[in-house]
């Protein structure tokens, strides 16, 4: 195979709109994006996963035909990569499928913590050809940790630097900050709602999927009075470690808020403060973390071309510099689907995924689960 260490990841989002997939080449120190595909998610499917992410009733059928569903649209997301990077399942080492999470419930919300992705890897695994690992998130849980986020891991492993501190922010449905120190361990968590409620709301008023580059929000006015009713959720005020989802922040928590004003707002009054909120908690969490203002802010995740978004960070972060992760060589686009080829190398070669200080867990710990592909030799001493 040319010298090249081929994995692939495959990443789906809360807002659920298309798979990333991305061919990650590991043979070099500094992971090399090969190939990158997005396959769009049919707005049926991602209107039953976002149904699924809220209690209601049959929900073990409809998790069961849905988790089948998409372990079938995951796989002719890797077929389509292939295809397009002209390769063949024999040249891939493994897959890591994130899969699509529809119930997140960390320690703070829950006593009994759980998490749940769906997608089956055993589908992946059998229409491929090509050795899967998944469900990567409840290991952590299981060593008493959130569960998420776990791109942190690769983050530190692709860019931190010997000289600068740097923050990695991955803006997609939710939003994440990971902050790389010069010396010391990483640290993370998520910060709050990235995109999501912006999509949500533009699509609920105007019929888009999201607000392109931030236009609409750009031509309203933030409500300050708003933010700050936004702002008073709990989870911007709980320390880290610490992860949320639709669970929290979603359109009838938005409404819930609303409602409680008695003359109606704006509906581009309110864009602009759900994307200053996005902002105001993004910028609060690196302000809290880096202390001297002296660290490198790159942003990733699909808010990266939201250049309203880009905007107000930079003056919230001044006098840090921000930019995006291509300047450090990886698109901000495929980010997190190569943090989950990553994580499948590191579960095939029996190394640990988590972080500790990001996800809370008592211990590192090796993450996900292996569905083998192909034909799998006997193990020696065994009947064939």
């Amino acid at each position: 195979m040319d010298g090249r260490e081929l994995y692939i990841g495959l990443m789906s989002g809360t807002s659920a709109d298309a798979v990333d997939a991305a061919v990650i080449d590991f043979a070099q120190p500094a992971p090399q994006l090969v190939a990158h595909h997005s396959h769009p998610m049919d707005s049926g499917v991602q209107r039953q996963i976002h149904q699924l992410a809220t209690p209601a009733d049959n929900e073990i059928d409809r998790l069961g035909v849905l988790d089948r569903k998409l372990g079938g649209i995951f796989a002719d997301a890797t077929l389509a990569l292939l295809d397009k990077a002209r390769l063949n399942p024999g040249d891939i080492v493994a897959i890591g499928s994130h899969g699509q999470t529809i119930r997140h419930r960390p320690p703070q919300v829950c006593e009994l913590p759980f998490t749940l992705q769906i997608g089956d890897p055993n589908d992946i695994a059998v229409k491929t050809g090509i050795t899967t690992v998944a469900d990567f998130r409840r290991r952590d849980i299981a060593a008493g940790g959130q569960g998420a986020p776990l791109a942190p891991a690769f983050h530190q492993a692709a860019f931190r630097s010997a000289d600068r501190e740097r923050a990695i922010v991955n803006i997609g449905g939710m939003a994440n900050v990971t902050y790389l120190p010069l010396r010391g361990k990483a640290i993370g968590f998520d910060t709050g709602p990235g995109n999501a409620l912006m999509d949500t709301w533009i699509l609920q008023h105007r019929g888009e999927p999201f607000d392109r580059g931030g236009h609409w929000a750009a031509g309203g006015s933030v409500m300050e009075t708003l933010l700050a009713e936004l702002l008073a959720h709990p989870f911007f005020h709980q320390a880290g470690p610490k992860s949320t989802g639709r669970e929290d922040f979603n359109i009838g928590w938005l409404q819930s808020v609303l409602d409680r004003h008695p003359q109606a707002l704006a509906a581009a009054d309110i864009q602009a403060t759900l994307l200053e909120l996005t902002a105001a908690s993004i910028s609060t969490a690196v302000a809290g973390l880096d202390g001297n203002a002296d660290c490198e802010v790159f942003i990733c995740g699909g808010g990266a071309h939201n250049q309203q978004l880009l905007s107000r960070l930079q003056k919230l972060l001044t006098p840090r510099a921000v930019s995006t992760t291509d300047t450090l060589g990886l698109s901000a686009d495929w980010v997190e689907a190569a943090a989950f080829a990553w994580l499948a190398r590191q579960t095939l070669q029996k190394l640990n995924g988590n972080l500790t200080a990001v996800t809370g867990a008592n211990r590192e710990v090796i993450l996900g689960g292996v569905y083998f592909g192909g034909s799998v030799p006997p193990v020696p001493g065994t009947s064939p």
